[in-house]
């Protein structure tokens, strides 16, 4: 890593500060969660149009981020909510009701602009005017929709995503900066467990025993494009830091057999197998940085596959209870 990034700060003892402490370091604000000292950004002023332009980027967000074909229009709710009420096969009743969800975020985000727009022109707007509750009601909707709504990945959901906007709409945007704070850590832990179990299980199968460092480099790039805002200058370095960390670790190139010491009773191990679970690893931990939202389910199945190719020498497609 260049010096650019030498910012991000981990604490290392077990003498915590409480959650949510700030500190500066280098005259860089930072708030402590999860044991990471997170960049903090400064917040906008909690007004309907900061709120509306946070709706708009979080929504843009999560359809960034979920299955395909669910942004559908605000407009045409009632026409998705009639298919999804109509449909009584459950993996097709799971996929219109993904897509409901998707056109009631469309329609508070119709709705907010609107009434930042009548907002702009002196018409005074409050919590109790029917339309920020027709806005309020479609978030929250669309939220308890959001269970049937899968990461891009096909692996599982995230709630959060579907949270956000919501909680934008419903509190004081410092208190949604500070949530996504404690997301970020959140996140930051979910990577290094991640990292932690492929370095604690490859690197004790011979062919795979120098893997550490490109896992670790990667791991760091990762948090640190974590806790970024892609509006942050320093975005330039850092991005293109994680992509060619990504790259050096899916070609990490096992050592030969001919170069291998011979190990009585271990596992034949597949290579190919290793090597495709490690590219799994990438990928979530890419999911997470991309996201900057934990995967909890992604990530305890993949650290169970990690533990199954360790003992039996071949990665399940999917997670299974370890051998006794």
């Amino acid at each position: 890593m260049t010096n650019v990034h030498s910012f991000l700060y981990k604490q290392q003892d077990d003498d915590f500060p409480p959650e949510g402490t700030r500190r500066k370091f280098a005259d860089q604000e930072r708030v402590f969660y999860d044991g990471y000292w997170i960049k903090t950004y400064p917040v906008p002023a909690d007004s309907l149009d900061a709120k509306k332009r946070l709706i708009e980027a979080l929504t843009r967000r999560l359809f960034n981020h979920t299955e395909h074909g669910l942004n559908i229009p605000g407009p045409r709710m009632a026409e998705a909510r009639k298919s999804y009420e109509a449909e009584s096969d459950p993996a097709r009743r799971r996929v219109k009701g993904a897509m409901l969800a998707g056109a009631m975020f469309n329609r508070a985000t119709d709705i907010f602009r609107k009434l930042v727009e009548l907002q702009a022109e002196g018409v005074e707007i409050n919590s109790s005017d029917a339309l920020m509750r027709e806005c309020g009601k479609c978030l929250l909707e669309a939220m308890e929709l959001g269970r049937f709504v899968l990461h891009r990945s096909g692996e599982e959901g995230i709630d959060e995503l579907w949270g956000e906007p919501f909680r934008v709409f419903s509190i004081p945007v410092e208190d949604f900066y500070e949530s996504r704070y404690i997301k970020i850590g959140q996140s930051m832990r979910d990577i290094d467990r991640i990292a932690d179990a492929m370095v604690a299980n490859f690197t004790r199968i011979p062919a795979f025993s120098n893997v550490e460092a490109p896992i670790r480099d990667f791991a760091q790039a990762a948090r640190i494009k974590t806790e970024t805002l892609r509006t942050d200058p320093e975005i330039f370095d850092i991005w293109p830091q994680l992509v060619t960390a990504a790259e050096r670790l899916a070609n990490f190139a096992p050592q030969a057999p001919a170069l291998l010491p011979v190990v009585n009773e271990t596992p034949l191990y597949s290579i190919s197998d290793g090597l495709q679970l490690i590219r799994s690893g990438r990928d979530l931990i890419f999911y997470i940085t991309r996201a900057r939202t934990p995967m909890p389910k992604s990530t305890r199945e993949y650290i169970e596959r990690c533990e199954i190719y360790l003992q039996t020498g071949l990665a399940p497609l999917t997670p299974a209870p370890l051998p006794a």
